[in-house]
């Protein structure tokens, strides 16, 4: 039996909730983590027809990208539209969970699915997640000590790396030293070489949290002056982000690049358009699934042909293209984040061996229901 804290496991392993913007909800929102759990419907929307479906299907979990309960609420009565969202999935025997900014940011994440739909091979993020800032603490500490100053320095934040705490390197020798006149040395003699086995301890730890480390050491090691260096460690690019950086098979005209975005893609009222020359040839791109105006100006500085987002909005747009930045081609939002519906639940189903049933969403949830051209633009 697979229970609903397997899963979301799974899933956090994926899509690791710190990395969600502070603004974010993302988690569990109702659910059990002991209950079993042998089918997840993924979604994009928590509304009110993929709530049907997961209940018309028997689907214990909903996996949804957009929260539900995005701003803060001191309720969910059942006479409210979110409220009875959320009772109806209790009275079903089904759990909410969202991964929203974290699946964005993860490799591979939302845009990753959105550029492979497209058919990009992708190389990299289009705006890297800021690299931890790190250092390495070096100390020396009597053998006999050892074990109570790592212990302060694991207390204080040093001695963590990803999914791993109290990590440390240590390595006995022999240290020296001879106090001068004026020390007060808490091992040796003034005047007198003094030999001794000695740890020597290496940390990594977060740059914000070095002079609360320091300090540390310094009240639980046993020496009057304290010997320890940091170094710091360069920041390497992030391979994650948001958006992704692609190179097409082959090179194409806007014109038909924009027909490839629109076949990839769910079909729907608002469809697909494109901004710049139609016969402009492309074979970089960049994606960014969601509502990606923000990163207008870190698709020109990737220097690409064209940038696929949603939400574009006309006076960015405008500016953009007349400052010379790539072709823009335009979706609409749900269906620039559905493609991570199939990618979410591949991880499911490979965690599980198949044993999981996952289905993925079929309801459309564009809020757009309808569309229409004029006349003139159909004669064109």
């Amino acid at each position: 039996m697979t229970t609903l804290g397997e899963v979301l496991a799974a899933l956090e392993a994926a899509y690791p909730p710190a990395t969600a913007e502070s603004w974010d909800a993302v988690g569990l929102v109702c659910g059990d983590r002991s209950e079993p759990v042998s089918k997840v419907l993924f979604c994009v929307d928590p509304v009110e027809s993929t709530v049907d479906e997961a209940i018309e299907v028997g689907a214990q979990l909903l996996v949804s990208h957009h929260p539900l309960l995005l701003r803060g609420v001191h309720g969910v009565p059942a006479d409210t539209p979110k409220g009875r969202l959320v009772h109806r999935l209790i009275r079903a025997g089904a759990a909410l969970y969202t991964a929203h900014t974290n699946a964005d940011t993860a490799n591979p994440g939302v845009s990753d699915a959105l550029a492979r739909a497209i058919g990009l091979e992708v190389t990299g993020p289009l705006d890297p997640a800021p690299a931890r800032a790190l250092d390495v603490l070096t100390t020396y500490v009597p053998v006999a000590d050892a074990a109570k100053v790592l212990a302060a320095l694991h207390d204080a934040g040093a001695g963590s790396t990803g999914d791993y705490r109290e990590v440390a390197w240590s390595v006995d020798g022999t240290g020296q030293f001879r106090p001068v006149e004026g020390a007060n040395p808490a091992v040796g003699v003034v005047g007198e070489l003094e030999r001794l086995p000695e740890t020597r301890l290496e940390l990594v730890l977060p740059r914000g949290r070095r002079a609360d480390v320091v300090r540390a050491l310094r009240a639980a090691h046993p020496y009057e002056e304290v010997a320890f260096n940091l170094n710091e460690i360069p920041e390497l690019p992030a391979d994650t982000g948001i958006g992704r950086i692609g190179v097409l098979p082959e090179p194409e005209p806007l014109s038909a690049f924009t027909r490839r975005v629109a076949a990839a893609l769910p079909a729907t009222a608002w469809g697909v358009r494109s901004a710049g020359d139609p016969d402009r040839v492309i074979g970089t791109v960049a994606v960014c699934g969601g509502a990606g105006d923000s990163h207008l100006s870190a698709a020109t500085r990737a220097g690409v042909d064209a940038y696929v987002t949603a939400d574009l909005r006309h006076h960015p747009a405008r500016e953009h293209l007349d400052a010379g930045g790539p072709a823009l081609v335009d979706v609409a939002h749900w269906a620039s984040e559905w493609p991570w519906c199939a990618q979410a639940a591949d991880i499911v189903r490979a965690a599980f061996g198949g044993t999981v049933e996952t289905l993925v969403s079929t309801r459309r949830t564009d809020p757009w229901t309808t569309g229409a051209t004029s006349p003139e633009q159909e004669d064109r």
